[in-house]
């Protein structure tokens, strides 16, 4: 099966967690699986801002990005990040292979229209997925970064699940997974929803249930399911190790998307 997890939050920030998230990875593939790696980086691109006088804005879980911000973006993410994750799974034996989203044109971007305007912010306008199956192929695990090369020759800040939801869909993978900082979806109860059809995320909206960083993640949801991705969930990092479960045992932590 193909795999397309997406990481961010405290998974990159937990030298433990990112520990445990490789591990999941490395056994992903190890059972047979071809499993692509997007990230975001959203704590630490805000720490470094910090350390440069710089203060960060979001708009709907979108961050406010000047050129400054990008070039900041594009050292974190396509840098450190990146490579600390390149190198969580490859200490489990399993190698892989770092890039942006802008490395082979895998990932082209358009500038995002919004009102407010937040800069260098782009959406994936197109994508070539040839190098990642090139990547799986020799056996390793393609590792991207949320950063895309625009056609005007420009690198613009992707949000994270957007580039994922993408990924999986371009590369016709049979299930995206999200691991994330929260237990899942929470409901107007709230506990974690096991189950959220696309049909009830437009009132958790409305009403205000769901909000910032999770408002692209469940749309990212809804495109992947709408195009084509057999499986959406989004799960706990700190449940990263039941991954390699997910197609052959009931797993009960996270929230399942589905179409209806």
């Amino acid at each position: 099966m193909r795999f397309v997890v997406k990481l961010g939050g405290a998974a990159l920030e937990d030298k433990k967690l990112l520990h445990a998230c490789g591990k999941a990875i490395a056994e992903l593939v190890a059972d047979g699986n071809q499993v692509a790696v997007v990230h975001g980086g959203g704590v630490q691109l805000t720490r470094t801002l910090a350390q440069l006088g710089k203060k960060s804005e979001f708009v709907a879980g979108l961050r406010i990005t000047d050129a400054e911000t990008r070039d900041a973006a594009l050292m974190v993410l396509a840098g450190r990040v990146n490579k600390s994750l390149v190198a969580a799974i490859g200490s489990h034996g399993q190698s892989a292979v770092g890039l942006s989203g802008g490395d082979g044109h895998v990932f082209r971007a358009r500038k995002k229209k919004t009102n407010p305007d937040l800069g260098f912010v782009g959406e994936i306008a197109a994508s070539d997925p040839r190098w990642l199956e090139a990547i799986w192929t020799m056996g390793a695990v393609p590792v991207i970064s949320s950063i895309a090369l625009g056609f005007d020759g420009e690198y613009y800040n992707v949000n994270a699940d957007e580039m994922a939801a993408s990924c999986a869909i371009s590369t016709r993978a049979d299930t995206l997974v999200f691991l994330t900082d929260v237990p899942g979806v929470k409901g107007a109860d709230g506990n974690v929803m096991r189950w959220l059809s696309l049909p009830q995320i437009p009132l958790l909206e409305k009403q205000q249930i769901v909000s910032g960083g999770m408002l692209p993640k469940l749309n990212a949801c809804r495109e992947a399911l709408l195009n084509g991705v057999k499986r959406v969930r989004i799960l706990p990092a700190e449940s990263a190790l039941l991954l390699p479960d997910l197609c052959s045992t009931r797993v009960n932590d996270g929230t399942e998307v589905m179409v209806a």
